[in-house]
């Protein structure tokens, strides 16, 4: 489809335009799951992106006629949306969590995770003071999100990141700057806990890998285009999950707390640790992604 030639002439307020990539997107199937979940919203992001407008304001401009170079430049984002099958994110060079934007480009995994309605409220009564949190780790870090909002949960918490891919830390390093955060976090290549001996935390955070082999082979385009190791959690997508539960006591300080999101993978997280008492919290949109632990809970179980 080359979008550019489809426009038609009768497209001339950004209401028009807004409608046409509704029904274009709706035809063509594409893939939400990247900051936005239907056609709809994923049109009025772009739109307003390409014409440098609010994204949080659409009403007020739906009546706005285009210029020549306008409907060029919208035209020809929205064609690669559709044609390249590329997430929005991807296009427009930013992911929002919440009130929070990150740079992002195709060396990340596009920030989405449970866990960044979790800070800091959602983790009590296990972290009662935000104050009291001194020592965090973000585990998988990608474009160093969760980090970053660590870091504004609990602000007397000196951060590490942790990520394997140095392309990533590339990406978190930039987020981190322009946050002004380089001197609460502390970015690190590793391969999971495997750099940080001798350091312990009052909080661990991990947006890991858990995607199934399976999984994997049948994600659509737009999934396609994030980095594979964000994303390939092994066969039965634990790979990743399971040693960061048999690794964490050892990184925990006496009250700290672990907390993993896993998607999908509730029942295979309790059949790996039948005798670990999980904590599943729930968020606006899920009661079984997000697991906790506190370093207690080892304590009192066989896996130590």
């Amino acid at each position: 489809m080359n979008m550019g030639a489809m426009v038609p002439d009768e497209l001339v307020t950004l209401r028009d335009f807004l409608r046409f990539a509704i029904t274009r997107f709706s035809e063509a199937k594409i893939a939400f799951g990247h900051g936005t979940n239907n056609a709809f919203d994923e049109a009025a992001y772009l739109l307003l992106h390409a014409l440098s407008l609010p994204i949080d304001r659409l009403e007020p401009f739906l009546d706005a006629r285009l210029t020549t170079a306008e409907r060029a430049k919208v035209a020809a984002l929205l064609a690669r949306r559709i044609d390249e099958r590329i997430p929005a994110a991807y296009l427009t060079g930013e992911a929002w969590l919440g009130d929070f934007r990150f740079h992002v480009d195709q060396r990340v995994v596009i920030p989405r995770s449970f866990i960044a309605e979790l800070l800091p409220d959602g983790l009590l009564p296990y972290i009662e003071d935000a104050d009291a949190i001194r020592r965090a780790l973000d585990l998988c870090t990608g474009s160093g999100c969760l980090a970053i909002l660590l870091a504004h949960a609990y602000p007397n918490a000196d951060i590490d990141a942790i990520d394997l891919s140095p392309d990533a830390l590339d990406v978190a390093e930039q987020n981190v700057a322009d946050y002004g955060l380089g001197d609460r976090i502390e970015l690190i290549q590793s391969n999971l806990f495997a750099g940080l001996r001798g350091r312990t935390y009052d909080l661990i955070v991990s947006n890991p890998p858990y995607v199934t082999t399976h999984a994997m082979q049948s994600l659509p385009p737009e999934y396609r285009c994030e980095p594979a190791l964000a994303l390939a959690g092994g066969d039965d997508g634990m790979e990743a999950v399971r040693a960061i539960v048999d690794a964490a006591p050892a990184f925990l300080s006496d009250h700290g707390v672990l907390v993993v999101e896993v998607g999908n993978g509730k029942a295979a997280v309790e059949a790996t640790f039948p005798d670990v008492p999980f904590v599943w919290l729930v968020t606006r949109s899920s009661n079984d992604a997000v697991f906790l632990l506190t370093r207690d809970d080892f304590a009192s179980r066989s896996v130590t």
